[in-house]
């Protein structure tokens, strides 16, 4: 890809052309000018002529695809960062492997203070077990260690970082010889990231941000609150991105709201709703998911954080106050008492203004015929990460080890979503699976039940333009005149509309149509790479050497 040497200027009319553009307003455009930020028109080769001379930059594509930027609606931005750059768990194939990862990090860290990790599970693993307190803390060398699991709803943690956490023994969910869950995982993880300092954190939501634009990401969703980061973090990765070029972040704050005081606070941190990670159960890999019916592999049904009535109270407060409002539901139990509480919420306020508000529902995974219809008449966004999928589905997988096969297969209906005209927005949840949009589409599209799979391009506008209607913006995520100029271009393969079976409905294949195509993400193909990303126009992102 070959550019002009025009100097960069933050209002300069580009002229991108020799490659195709995705975009519904010319399926078949090769063209693209962006003036002021956002997209001026779409097009043909041959009337892109009329325009190289007006201006003030030409990129010849030599070919690429260019497509709108992709949305991440679900990011741990600092976590992300400290995972890219700390200690890696996610490669261990065994505990003695996970353990000797452990051992090396800690022998090669000179410095003081706790050692962050990310990413174990012990579902992969041999032993099917987590590491011992003992284990660990022969590992670390007696050194504070925190290493959650990859649902970042457990944590195994060292008997030195324990000393920093006083009262700790006493709180739900410590367990002295297993992972800690409930509050004393909150007291840790607050004690280990409270170890890091300002300046490891920036470098952290430096690189997390960095990482994101290479990968053609110009939005990021993220989800913080209380029980999850602090609100230094949150107004500094805030700030941090309005500073310097890079992915634009849109901010969640999960605190329940009561009246307009609380709402006025979520406000003044930054956050465009009181919504993301505000729990109404946690995990099914920790097995504090809120399920109707026990586990197959545990005794009990979850925990559940928040009835139906907070529910609703959270959700007329933040209607009220005209802020969004949200919730992290897992289970089955967690995700009926979502619909629960913001259909009362909508007995009291009405339905139109709890739809006009677009609420969304993170993860909802456990979904059933009732809660999709729910999610559709209430107007609930599903802000969901079919990566889960991919990594714990099928027969053989994590979920059907806490779920029994026939439970398991329910999850992540995508399909139904669809079709009960649920907007769904993708992401990833990094760090919990990977920021890896191209792979999250693909995902969704070889669902490993085939009956939740939807096609290519439902999925791509899920991940693009669904993330942006996900906070209440119709004008983003599609190349189109007027709307914002992000978009990222990609080296790729032969463009196809594809369908990943019969059950979809297959006009949308049909050449005729004039359905614009997409590279080929059948598993095995080689994914696009990623050559620039430009948001509002600007370049966060070129590819070296290209």
């Amino acid at each position: 890809m070959t550019e002009s040497t025009a100097p960069q200027s933050e209002h300069r009319t580009v002229l991108l052309r020799g490659g195709d553009v995705h975009s519904p307003a010319d399926p078949f455009a090769t063209a693209m000018v962006v003036e002021r930020g956002h997209v001026a028109w779409v097009g043909s080769e041959g009337a892109a002529d009329a325009f190289a001379s007006g201006v003030d930059e030409v990129i010849d594509l030599e070919g690429a695809l260019v497509t709108p930027a992709f949305t991440d609606s679900h990011v741990h931005t600092t976590s992300t960062g400290l995972a890219l750059t700390g200690l890696d768990l996610s490669g261990a194939h065994t505990l003695a492997e996970a353990l000797g990862l452990v051992r090396a990090f800690a022998n090669n860290r000179a410095e003081a203070g706790v050692i962050l990790g990310h990413g174990w599970d012990a579902a992969r693993w041999p032993e099917q077990r987590p590491p011992s307190r003992a284990e660990l803390d022969e590992a670390a060398g007696g050194r504070a260690v925190y290493l959650p699991r990859v649902d970042v709803h457990s944590a195994v943690v060292t008997t030195a970082l324990l000393d920093l956490v006083p009262g700790v023994t006493a709180l739900a969910g410590y367990h002295p010889d297993a992972p800690l869950t409930g509050d004393a995982h909150h007291a840790v993880r607050a004690a280990a990231h409270g170890a890091v300092t300002p300046a490891q954190r920036a470098r952290a939501q430096r690189a997390a941000l960095a990482h994101a634009a290479s990968l053609g990401i110009g939005t990021v969703h993220e989800c913080a609150g209380p029980e999850i980061s602090d609100e230094e973090d949150f107004t500094g990765l805030l700030a941090l991105a309005a500073e310097q070029p890079g992915p634009r972040v849109f901010g969640y704050w999960a605190e329940q709201v009561q009246d307009e005081k609380g709402a006025r606070r979520i406000r003044e941190l930054g956050a465009i709703g009181a919504a993301g990670d505000l729990f109404v159960d946690g995990s099914l890999g920790s097995h504090t998911a809120l399920l109707h019916e026990p586990y197959a592999d545990a005794p009990h049904t979850g925990t559940g954080r928040l009835d139906a009535a907070g529910i609703a109270a959270h959700v007329t407060a933040c209607t009220e106050a005209g802020l969004q409002a949200g919730f992290h539901a897992i289970g089955d139990a967690a995700v009926s008492a979502v619909a629960a509480g913001v259909r009362a919420a909508a007995e009291t306020l009405g339905l139109a203004r709890i739809r006009a508000a677009r609420h969304r529902v993170e993860h909802a995974e456990m979904l059933t015929p009732e809660t999709v219809a729910a999610f559709a008449e209430l107007g609930l966004t599903a802000s969901v990460q079919p990566a889960f999928d991919a990594a714990w589905g099928g027969p053989d997988g994590m979920y059907a080890r806490r779920l029994g096969p026939e439970r398991a297969a329910t999850l992540n209906p995508y399909a139904a979503l669809l079709r009960a005209g649920v907007p769904l927005a993708f992401g990833s949840d990094s760090p919990v699976t990977p920021l890896d949009p191209w792979g999250t589409v693909r995902a969704a599209a070889h669902h490993r039940t085939p009956g939740h799979r939807v096609s290519v391009r439902a999925g791509f506008a899920a991940h693009t333009r669904g993330g942006w209607r996900a906070v209440g913006r119709d004008d983003g995520g599609v190349l189109v005149p007027g709307a914002p100029a992000d978009y990222a271009v990609w080296r790729t393969g032969d463009l196809l509309v594809q369908a990943p079976d019969d059950r979809v409905a297959r006009w949308s294949t049909d050449p005729r149509s004039g359905t614009p195509g997409l590279p080929d993400l059948t598993p095995g193909a080689e994914l696009p790479v990623c050559l620039r990303t430009v948001v509002l126009g600007q370049t966060v992102y070129v590819r070296p050497n290209e």
